[in-house]
């Protein structure tokens, strides 16, 4: 928490690999098809004889084989050229600002971030410093003042940075990203949840279970996508309950019980602000409250109506090598952790772009 970030191209990009997610270690057999943006996949990278094997051919078996660790490799690598592309063309907009203003780039860039740095006042110290109270040790605010507020500036300037950036593509000229992210294809199942248009030009599916913390912080986040780019957005939920949660799996199939009432969503939101009640009993007094027949409800439960679709669920998520909640996929391209608003924001503005704006 306390280290200090370096180097303007971090402050120029959003990582889509990676932050904060519920792990699970789960084996991994079966394939989908290879995922687009990793490379030529007709290239021929071996021969035997008359035989030709393409990359997409290896690919396909590397798929086959550890998709978990194909999806991690094919991302980071996106990442870094992205990211790549991003200091690039950062450092181009900001040399031409700082040109235009008579300036070295290190002189504007110095010059600017102080400006928008604004003073580090010791309450903004104290909040850093019992924030991170349980990794300082016997540390006191005030041996760690100095290095604390150089924290603090060295974060400011790297949030200005990247709004530096964003204002100067917003003036001009126009900037225009091609490289093609990884997108894997991800089934959507008739029992699968989903609210909003079945056309909708934005599907984000959602791999997730009910007893993971961070599955339950990205949940308000889509709720103001869905709120932001209403009508445009589909959000398709799959059930991915880890094994060390034993709660989890029954309330998924808690949630499908309420569906069948037409009221999935309402207990899937009250089960994620619920996440310590979520034993059989409790998942019945859950249905009570959210006005489900109980019988009816109770029935579906103990019967075990819907283990199999969670299993389904399941089954498919190993195939596609998720190993951690939540795992999303926005229009297939690969999203694995609670990350902030702006980062999804920034994926669906591409994306429309993409579709021409619809």
């Amino acid at each position: 928490m306390l280290t200090k970030r370096r180097g303007v191209g971090l402050a120029l990009c959003v990582a889509l690999a990676g932050g904060a997610a519920c792990a699970d270690a789960q084996s991994a057999p079966q394939a989908p098809a290879p995922a687009a943006g990793t490379g030529d996949q007709d290239q021929v990278v071996a021969t035997v004889g008359d035989r030709k094997f393409t990359l997409k051919d290896v690919e396909a078996r590397w798929q086959e084989e550890d998709p978990a660790e194909r999806a991690r490799v094919s991302q980071l690598l996106y990442q870094h050229r992205r990211q790549s592309i991003d200091m690039l063309v950062g450092d181009y907009l900001l040399e031409g600002a700082a040109k235009k203003a008579g300036l070295t780039k290190e002189k504007y860039l110095e010059t600017e971030l102080e400006k928008r740095r604004g003073p580090i006042s010791d309450a903004d110290i104290q909040k850093v410093f019992d924030e991170n109270r349980d990794r300082v040790g016997v540390s006191t605010v005030a041996d760690l003042k100095d290095s604390i507020a150089k924290f603090i500036a060295g974060n400011r300037d790297a949030q200005n940075l990247a709004i530096m950036v964003s204002e100067l593509k917003a003036a001009g000229p126009a900037v225009s990203i091609a490289l093609d992210p990884p997108r894997y294809e991800v089934a959507i199942a008739a029992h699968d949840p989903s609210r909003g248009p079945a056309d909708a030009p934005i599907t984000i599916i959602e791999f997730s279970e009910y007893q993971c913390p961070f599955c339950a912080r990205v949940t308000p986040t889509l709720k103001a996508i869905e709120q932001k780019y209403a009508g445009k957005v589909r959000l398709v939920f799959k059930d991915f309950p880890l094994q060390n949660h034993l709660q989890a799996p029954k309330a998924a199939e808690a949630a499908h019980c309420a569906g069948d009432q037409g009221k999935y969503w309402e207990l899937h939101d009250r089960l994620f602000a619920n996440q310590q009640l979520l034993q059989v009993p409790e998942l019945k007094k859950h249905a009570a409250a959210v006005g489900l027949d109980q019988a009816a409800f109770d029935q579906c439960l103990d019967s075990g109506k819907h283990t199999e679709n969670v299993q389904a669920d399941i089954d498919l998520g190993i195939q596609m090598g998720v190993g951690s909640t939540p795992t999303l996929y926005i229009n297939g391209r690969l999203v694995t952790g609670a990350q902030p608003l702006a980062l999804f924001e920034s994926i669906i503005d591409e994306e429309l772009a993409r579709k021409g704006g619809k």
